[in-house]
């Protein structure tokens, strides 16, 4: 730890409480407004594309609409990333939300197919690429404001807490979903009844914004201010000069976490729904309880990342990951009467996603950590989640187990990245005099 990452007492006081707690919120109703699309991906690929075209692939299209989202990411990123490091992190954290939510109400009340033809999906695709932008400028500011409010020695909890709010989103969806599968038939849902979260998300949004509102500028950020009379002008072009040797394992590790939120939230209840025949109402609950579940892993990640370091329960969370998609995916071939359990194990096996943020912000010096990250992070989730769904939908025909041997190799990746890559950034960066956030003890 350096001068830069300013000491902080060990505890959290009431002031970090309040400032994780909004910043968790926040981050939970924006994800929301990006993933909700997803759980109506069936119903938009009936309203958005020709009823004469196949159905597998309009709900194929319809992916790929969804995933578009994610190839603009990295543009958005970077440019909000670039105003975060020069600027300060509460701006742009609050710019992320208002832009993702005024898309997610336009989707509420756009013209479907039937109304302007093959206009209507190329309105969708563009309100995708600006949510897809938002979303590029949301998480990695998010991990890089809280974890500089964070006290030493409890950053592994607090990014842990921050994940569990971002994917607590994916909860809202679900059980929205949920709700709309039980009070409407398929056919009112499919008439009006699908516009509705949607237009819930842009109010989200507005209590998203109001939020942030509340929100203080992080103390590394105003001692960078205090020490230097200039920020880094180019801050991404700091890090592709200077910092190379962080890409790599931000990058893997990227995937890494995608692959599990992409399996576990995205894949999965579409795949119980199209190969399984499971119901759209009990799919959505049983996501629920997984996501529930991948939130509580999430903080348990965190504890565990504050008391072995981020290195080391990244081993562990990337040999659980396999574990708890195979116990899944062995329910659903069984056709076990006991899905709910099984579910549940799965959510907490991807706490890797709890644990990944704590790696990647010790990769970075302060004065260019969220472009650096933020380059990483959304390039490689930009085409690692713009391929990944698309592959696995593809694939599912040919076995049921592909998405378990997709987890084993990622779950390998994670294991390998973290025992190459230990501590290398952070010595190298120590020996060049340049601040960073430890990542491991």
């Amino acid at each position: 730890m350096t001068a830069t990452d300013t000491a902080r007492p060990s505890r959290f006081t009431r002031g970090d409480h309040r400032t994780l707690g909004l910043a968790a919120l926040g981050g939970a109703l924006e994800i929301y407004d990006f993933i909700i699309f997803v759980f109506f991906a069936l119903t938009l690929s009936q309203l958005f594309f020709p009823p004469e075209m196949p159905e597998w692939l309009r709900l194929l299209q319809s992916f790929g609409i969804f995933v578009t989202g994610y190839l603009a990411r990295p543009l958005g990123g970077i440019l909000m990333a670039h105003f975060a490091d020069h600027l300060g992190r509460k701006r742009v954290f609050s710019l992320s939300i208002l832009m993702m939510a005024l898309p997610c109400l336009l989707i509420g009340v756009m013209p479907t197919y039937a109304d302007i033809g093959y206009a209507a999906p190329l309105i969708l695709l563009a309100l995708r690429i600006l949510q897809g932008a938002a979303v590029g400028g949301e998480v990695p500011s998010a991990w890089t404001f809280v974890a500089e409010h964070a006290p030493d020695g409890r950053r592994g909890y607090a990014l842990g807490f921050l994940q569990a709010g971002l994917t607590f989103g994916y909860l809202l969806g679900a059980l929205t979903a949920t709700l709309l599968a039980k009070v409407f038939t398929p056919q009112e849902i499919l008439d009006y009844a699908w516009r509705y979260p949607f237009l819930l998300g842009g109010v989200f949004g507005v209590i998203g914004v109001w939020l942030r509102r509340w929100l203080s500028e992080t103390p590394v950020f105003l001692a960078l201010r205090e020490r230097r009379e200039q920020p880094v002008a180019f801050p991404l072009r700091r890090v592709l000069s200077e910092h190379r040797r962080a890409l790599v394992p931000a990058a893997l590790l990227t995937c890494v976490l995608t692959s599990a939120v992409v399996v576990l939230v995205v894949i999965t209840p579409t795949v119980m729904q199209q190969r399984f025949g499971i119901a759209a109402g009990h799919t959505f609950a049983l996501s629920s309880v997984g996501i529930v579940f991948l939130n509580i892993g999430c903080v348990l990640a965190g504890l565990l990342v504050d008391r072995l370091g981020a290195w080391r329960a990244l081993k562990i969370y990337s040999l659980l990951l396999p574990v708890g998609i195979g116990a899944l995916y062995a329910g659903l071939v069984g056709q076990w009467s006991l899905l709910w359990p099984a579910y549940a194990l799965a959510g907490l096996c991807c706490g890797v996603v709890g644990v990944v943020p704590s790696v990647m912000v010790g990769l970075f010096p302060a004065e260019i950590r969220v472009s650096g990250i933020s380059f990483t992070y959304n390039v490689a989730y930009a085409l690692w989640a713009s391929t990944t769904p698309l592959a696995l939908i593809a694939l599912m025909p040919w076995s049921p187990w592909v998405c378990v041997g997709f987890c084993l190799v990622m779950g390998m990746v994670g294991l390998l990245t973290a025992v190459y890559f230990k501590g290398r950034e952070t010595l190298a960066y120590a020996a060049q005099g340049l601040p960073v956030m430890c990542a491991d003890k």
